[in-house]
């Protein structure tokens, strides 16, 4: 079992990102206007808050314990430029997140990507996309539906 202890600062700071970057590829896929980005991220939030209900996964346990104290990780550097950067960008924090579990919490690894997985999709499924003042429309978008199998295949999971 891995602790935050068991990670170096750059390390943790990954870890505690990898929610709000599996969510990210998703919305950079199918923006939904500034109310839908506002839902989509809100969902995020209540995603990180309801992660430890029912898991028996300390890492994800500390991270969301890290995240309710108000610890966040630094913004990267380099702002991107468009969505597709947005979305690249994204993916590859969640291949870097991956590879760490990888080498680092094989036991854990599953559950923890899995979690990020269902992050995602609880933003993916949090505004209607099309339609016209929330009439008709989809829940989930095709772009979402594939930026959701692309957050999979970058966390090395079937979709």
């Amino acid at each position: 079992m891995s602790t935050k202890a068991d990670y170096s600062k750059d390390e943790w700071d990954s870890l505690l990102k990898a929610p709000l970057m599996a969510a990210m590829a998703v919305v950079a896929a199918s923006p939904s206007g500034p109310i839908g980005a506002i839902q989509e991220m809100f969902a995020v939030g209540k995603g990180l808050i309801e992660g430890t209900q029912g898991t028996t996964n300390a890492l994800i346990s500390d991270v969301v314990a890290d995240v309710k104290a108000g610890n966040r990780p630094p913004t990267p550097a380099e702002r991107p430029k468009d969505l597709a950067q947005a979305k690249a960008q994204a993916l590859g924090a969640c291949r870097e997140v991956a590879a760490l579990l990888a080498r680092k919490a094989p036991g854990e690894a599953d559950g923890f990507k899995r979690w990020l997985l269902g992050t995602a999709q609880r933003a993916a499924e949090a505004a209607k996309e099309g339609g016209f003042l929330g009439i008709g429309g989809v829940q989930v978008s095709d772009a979402e539906k594939a930026a959701l199998g692309e957050v999979a295949g970058a966390l090395g999971l079937k979709a």
